[in-house]
């Protein structure tokens, strides 16, 4: 660089108008060393210098595979919809579809669950939520009895917060190596939580149900839920990075919705990390459901699975499946009989069913019931009640047991929307056919562990500490 040449800073580059960002420190370094000024400097930053996306004035059009049957429907969908509009204005977007179990999940533009949100050469982390791969799993036990089945299993699993050290060492070497490869997952957090909450289930709406075929009696067991805290921490690394991106190259659109290019380092190495979470939690499911089978040692007549809550690839499009089940095989690399897992609630079927891709399906199928209002407002309904008269009413017959002894009624079956409606459109808006149903025998649940947690705990003793001075 001559003496004269002005060196060329940041500041130059803002005066010129152009947006800082990450490109900056490379465009200068460029600029400086060829001596770039006047017109050849912004020639060259033009070329360089990220393009704005600005969001799609309208909607992107999605399919609405959902009808109301009562008001609080009509109020539910309205959300959905308001909700799905706004959201269908991201710039990557392409299609979208919702499903029959759809339920608001936040603020208008937030993807609700039931929905799918097709996007061209982009991942959406907030578009998968924090519970990456949310999925179920199915073994078939034969002619055993559901009873041995559902007690040797809650002998063996583990609902609630927090992990154990049962199962630590079942991760394969290949798999540890390749969490500790990827730029997304290789901190200590992750890698202790890969560890520590394999063989555990979580809480919420994830369960263990036992039940049998309705079409040959034969008992089978099946396990709903996540990564655990291992994918939670890859949703927090991935928006970190999405919003980095966002600020850079479409400032405009919502913070949730922020993504990241999928032809960058960065887009590539998050599919990566996607797909070693999806590995960890099939391993977690089959850690589970083999811990069981040896406990009561029997034979496995049939095993498969599928994740509802997670992307799915085909070319440069990107499914975003927020509580929907993938129909298509393309969709499910490891499916060996096309055949996927729709759980009600509790006291209802888990359907069995397969399906191909239609205009309006996308290739995806309900995940389950769904809900019409909040799990606060369910409580709110059923406040004339006891938590005990509730509970005697909508599981009568069954074996449903909570693993924290504490009864959540927030998953009890009326908090979710009527399975028969849900059903009936599947089959109205071709969502899958039901080729078996397991039917109900016993159920696994969290339960409000929350209600005896030591923090709620200590918190109460406090409380009563200084009612007792005033």
């Amino acid at each position: 660089m001559s003496q004269e040449q002005k060196i060329i800073t940041g500041q130059d580059l803002i005066s010129l108008g152009y947006r800082q960002g990450k490109w900056f420190r490379a465009a200068i370094e460029y600029a400086n060393t060829n001596e770039l000024t006047g017109e050849t400097l912004t020639n060259y930053l033009d070329t360089v210098a990220p393009k704005i996306i600005d969001p799609h004035k309208e909607p992107v059009e999605f399919y609405q595979n959902i009808k109301a049957d009562t008001e609080v429907e009509v109020a539910n969908i309205e959300s959905v919809l308001t909700s799905m509009k706004e959201l269908m204005k991201t710039p990557t977007l392409v299609n979208g579809a919702v499903m029959p179990d759809a339920c608001p999940t936040g603020e208008p533009g937030q993807i609700p669950v039931g929905g799918i949100a097709v996007a061209k050469n982009a991942i959406h982390p907030a578009m998968h939520s924090a519970d990456i791969c949310c999925s179920v799993m199915m073994t078939n036990f034969g002619k055993m009895d559901p009873q041995k089945v559902l007690d040797a299993a809650h002998s063996i699993t583990h609902f609630g917060p927090g992990g154990r050290d049962q199962y630590t060492g079942v991760m394969p070497d290949e798999l540890k190596d390749m969490i500790k490869e990827n730029m997304y997952l290789n901190n200590e957090k992750s890698i202790a939580q890969s560890r520590f909450h394999m063989g555990t289930q979580g809480d919420g709406n994830h369960f263990l149900y036992v039940g049998t075929s309705k079409l040959t009696g034969e008992t089978m067991m099946v396990t709903h839920h996540g990564s655990r805290g291992f994918g939670a921490s890859l949703y927090t690394q991935g928006m970190k990075m999405a919003e980095a991106f966002r600020k850079e190259i479409s400032p405009n659109t919502l913070q949730k919705n922020a993504w990241i290019p999928y032809d960058t380092e960065e887009g590539k190495l998050y599919w990566a990390a996607l797909q070693i979470v999806r590995e960890w939690t099939k391993l977690n499911h089959t850690t589970l459901h083999n811990a069981t089978v040896h406990a009561i040692k029997a034979d496995i007549v049939d095993r498969f699975w599928n994740e509802h809550n997670f992307v799915f690839k085909e070319g440069d499009l990107f499914y975003h499946a927020k509580g929907a089940t993938p129909l298509d095989n393309k969709f499910v690399p490891d499916s060996k009989n096309g055949l996927r897992l729709v759980p009600l609630n509790m006291s209802e079927p888990v359907l069995i069913v397969k399906g191909e891709t239609t205009e309006n399906n996308l290739g995806f199928a309900p995940h389950g019931a769904g809900r019409n209002v909040s799990r606060t407002q369910h409580k709110r309904n059923n406040a004339h009640k006891t938590i005990e008269q509730l509970f005697a009413e909508e599981t009568a017959g069954l074996d449903i047991r909570f693993f924290s002894k504490q009864i959540d009624i927030s998953e009890l079956p009326s908090a979710y929307k009527n399975a028969a409606s849900v059903t009936s459109q599947m089959k109205e808006f071709g969502l899958g056919e039901v080729v078996d149903e397991i039917l109900p025998f016993g159920c696994i649940m969290a339960g409000d562990w929350e209600k005896d947690a030591p923090w709620r705990r200590k918190k109460e003793r406090r409380n009563r500490s200084k009612s007792l001075k005033m």
